[in-house]
């Protein structure tokens, strides 16, 4: 065959149809046959029909669509943003505050989520939210308040402005941190020094109330020793003092120790005992 006859293709012609058309079904098929992740769901837009389908969200797994319509994916894990700031407190005083949120999207409302803000959720709501609500709750407060053990209660406060503004916006809080707050070197050094002298005049204090009730207690003691003196003396009348007396002596004559007794030489008539020592 001559080198510049013309090869007939007629022959490759159902070759060319059916790769073309094996061609044309793959991308079809990637089209159709949506293959979804656990932690993903998928939003149809209807390029050619009604728009978005927000009442349809695709769930994880095998999601069959038509070619002509796009599939937006979401994805609902758990979310975190970390967002510094400075904002103002109740005086007007710069206050550093780092703040941690954790949330995730409504799984079934995805659609209305894009429907509202596309995919730029965190960007067009939720971070700005979030700094609307640390600002109007720290600006409620004093350096000395946001410095001392009220820093739970201010996440409380937070947290729960964010859990309302995320539900009404398709969104899950699930936690909030504020990780930390930062005044001023100046405020800070002024407030340790306040809160140093109260604990030294609270301390003082305690020590003058212990050394009172200390000198109250001896003041009580002192007091019953007294009047158990005053009782003792009121019983020891000459006759009890005379008998006591009797039984003393008859115990110091029955030991083997020797002495000399002599009777009725002693006072009140008792007897004299002399010597007493072997």
């Amino acid at each position: 065959m001559n080198q510049y006859e013309q090869v007939d293709i007629s022959k490759y012609r159902p070759f060319i149809f059916i790769g073309l058309a094996v061609i044309i079904l793959l991308i079809f098929a990637s089209k159709t046959f949506i293959i979804l992740e656990p932690t993903e769901r998928g939003v149809v837009f209807k390029q050619y029909g009604d728009g978005l389908d927000v009442d349809n969200v695709l769930g994880q797994g095998l999601n069959i669509v038509a070619p002509w319509n796009k599939v937006i994916r979401f994805d609902i894990k758990d979310q975190q943003i970390e967002e510094p700031m400075d904002v103002l407190s109740r005086d007007g005083l710069k206050i550093d505050i780092d703040v941690t949120l954790r949330f995730s999207l409504v799984a079934s409302e995805v659609g209305l989520i894009y429907e509202q803000f596309k995919q730029d959720y965190v960007s067009v709501m939720v971070v700005p939210q979030l700094r609307s609500a640390v600002r109007e709750i720290i600006g409620k407060y004093t350096p000395e308040e946001l410095y001392s053990d009220k820093r739970q209660v201010i996440a409380v406060e937070i947290e729960a402005i964010m859990a309302r503004v995320l539900s009404e916006n398709h969104l899950i809080e699930k936690s909030l941190v504020i990780r930390s707050i930062k005044l001023p070197v100046s405020i800070q050094k002024s407030i340790e020094d306040k809160l140093i002298a109260d604990q030294e005049a609270q301390k003082y204090e305690y020590v003058l109330v212990k050394k009172k009730q200390e000198a109250e207690g001896r003041i009580i003691d002192a007091k019953g020793k007294a009047e158990a003196n005053r009782i003792l003396s009121a019983s020891l009348t000459p006759n009890l003092l005379r008998e006591k007396g009797i039984i003393a002596t008859q115990k110091l004559a029955e030991s083997k120790n020797s002495k000399t007794v002599i009777i009725g030489a002693g006072k009140d008539g008792l007897p004299l005992i002399l010597g007493g020592a072997n």
